[in-house]
């Protein structure tokens, strides 16, 4: 039976349209200030002048408020000297209406009961307001198209509002740091935060940590979308993390591009997790094996926790909103904007360095909000191919200083020679160095990889060919076979196909020879 509603209409408030309000709960709220020496350390604190709907209370709480910072005791005789002097006696109600509210209450033990109430009457006109401007702005045909993102920032600016962080003691933060650095010792081949495919990148910045923004520069072409989605992907595929119970905990990732649709982001993933040339496949050129290794990535990546946006026109405001909702219903650990300089603010701001300024500001609240971390794709400025040292600095980031500022973790991708000068061997051109310019809890330093353009990949530098030669006739360490590292027996192909991603090599082989003696077929083990 489904639940019944609440029928709100007929409340006397609704019919008269009066504004909530507790004038009872306000005097309590002043009279408290007034009686007790403690409470005004927290009721000055939580509320505003403005939380106050009867403009008397307000003014008497602004000249608390002075007092109070005039490090003066708030009581009758200080109060009634402060609205003397700001020629306010007559709207407050005079001596003998601020005399009266110590008689309000006989104590100041519920003042937060009080205060609560005052703070939720607060929020609740300020949503009537915001509501009101979001119908006006429909009643109006929208002439902006704009109603959506408008009633979406009206929200959040609402609710960003309401949220106060208490101060915490130190023997609290203490022994939070101290149960951190302990995990880490008991456990300091683990990765405190979502884990990084590049060993070096991985060992300077022990992973990506909740609530850092991250930015990675470059200029157009140079790979920051692949490298990017190298570490999306490698975060999706992980399965060190595992729940209370052992079984595997995969990261769940956002990725936000601007710039790129859902299936072409797909077809990049499919490329580099099954190592095929992804220029032969958008031409249709797959070999049969290549196919298979298509199928068996395919497999693989169907089983990830990776959510895709690709609408153009996304805000911050938009990207908070939905990264909420994917954390609340299936849990969120990583996210990746493809790219700042394509956002817009949804805001009319005079400039564009302002806007970005504002971007790059709603982003880390955002990561730190929703407690992930956030990689912020960025282009770099002009001026790092005007210089005779083409090395990335901060100031490359383009349109924006405020983004030196906000970011956590700033990342360059650094090519020595261009990509498509073939007087430079091939090997030389896909060097490439990520530079760390700025690590907020760490050291900074550059990590050497290569490119691998074909399948729009970056690796470690030290997984040269002659490593991969050598891994092709063994299995992983972790004993698990990943489709186009070893290469099965030509009869046995398409069986391994199906198994690939199961067994490692030496089981897959043991178990189509019992398979092959007992007459079973390979759809009865699948």
């Amino acid at each position: 039976m489904p639940a019944k509603t609440l029928d709100t209409s007929k409340h006397p408030n609704v019919k008269a349209r009066i504004l909530p309000h507790n004038d009872e709960a306000e005097q309590a709220v002043l009279g408290c200030v007034m009686i007790d020496e403690k409470a005004p350390i927290a009721i000055l604190n939580e509320l505003k002048p403005s939380d106050f709907y009867q403009k008397a209370h307000e003014r008497i709480f602004e000249a608390m408020i002075n007092v109070s910072l005039r490090n003066q005791p708030v009581d009758i005789v200080t109060l009634v000297q402060e609205c003397e002097a700001e020629g306010v006696m007559d709207i407050v109600g005079g001596i003998n209406y601020l005399s009266s509210l110590t008689n309000a209450i006989p104590s100041a033990d519920n003042y937060k009961y009080y205060m609560d109430i005052v703070k939720k009457n607060s929020m609740l006109r300020q949503l009537i307001t915001s509501a009101q401007t979001i119908m006006d702005t429909a009643f109006s045909s929208d002439p902006e198209d704009d109603a959506l993102q408008l009633a979406e920032r009206e929200i959040y600016s609402l609710a960003e509002k309401q949220e106060r962080t208490s101060l915490v003691e130190m023997r609290v933060a203490v022994d939070d740091a101290v149960a951190q650095l302990e995990e880490i010792n008991n456990n300091p081949d683990g990765v405190a935060g979502v884990p990084i495919e590049f060993k070096k990148l991985n060992s300077i910045l022990n992973g990506f940590h909740p609530t850092d923004l991250v930015v990675l520069g470059a200029r157009p072409g140079e790979g920051k979308t692949s490298l990017g989605m190298n570490f999306i992907t490698y975060a999706a595929l992980n399965e060190s993390r595992r729940t209370p119970a052992g079984n595997v905990d995969p990261y769940k990732c956002a990725v936000f591009s601007l710039e790129m649709s859902a299936t072409q982001i797909a077809n990049r993933m499919l490329c580099s997790v099954a190592k095929v040339d992804m220029g032969k496949a958008n031409k249709g050129q797959l070999s049969p094996d290549e196919w298979r290794r298509v199928h068996a990535a395919r497999n693989r990546l169907a089983k990830t926790q990776v959510y895709i946006d690709d609408n153009a026109q996304t805000t911050p405001v938009e990207i908070l909103s939905k990264c909420r909702r994917l954390k609340r219903e299936k849990g969120l650990d990583l996210v990746m904007v493809d790219y700042l300089q394509l956002m817009t603010s949804g805001k009319k701001i005079e400039s564009r360095q302002q806007e970005v300024s504002e971007i790059s500001r709603n982003m880390k609240i955002a990561a730190k909000e929703l407690e992930v971390p956030i990689i912020l794709l960025s282009q770099l400025s002009r001026d790092v191919v005007k210089r005779q040292d083409r090395t990335p600095q901060m100031s490359d980031l383009r349109e924006s200083g405020a983004i030196e500022q906000d970011a956590d973790i700033i990342m360059f991708i650094y090519r020595e020679h261009d990509a498509r000068d073939e007087s430079i061997p091939l090997a030389e051109r896909n060097k490439v160095e990520i530079h760390i310019a700025k690590h907020r809890n760490g050291e900074t330093g550059k990590v050497p990889v290569m490119w691998r353009g074909e399948y729009t990949t970056f690796e470690d530098i030290t997984d040269t060919a002659a490593t991969r030669e050598a891994e092709k006739h063994a299995p992983k360490g972790d004993g698990t076979f990943v489709m186009g590292d070893i290469e099965p027996p030509p009869e046995k192909e398409d069986d391994f196909v199906q198994i690939a991603d199961k067994i490692d090599l030496q089981e897959a082989d043991k178990l189509l020879e019992e398979i092959n003696n007992s007459g079973s077929s390979m759809d009865d083990f699948i």
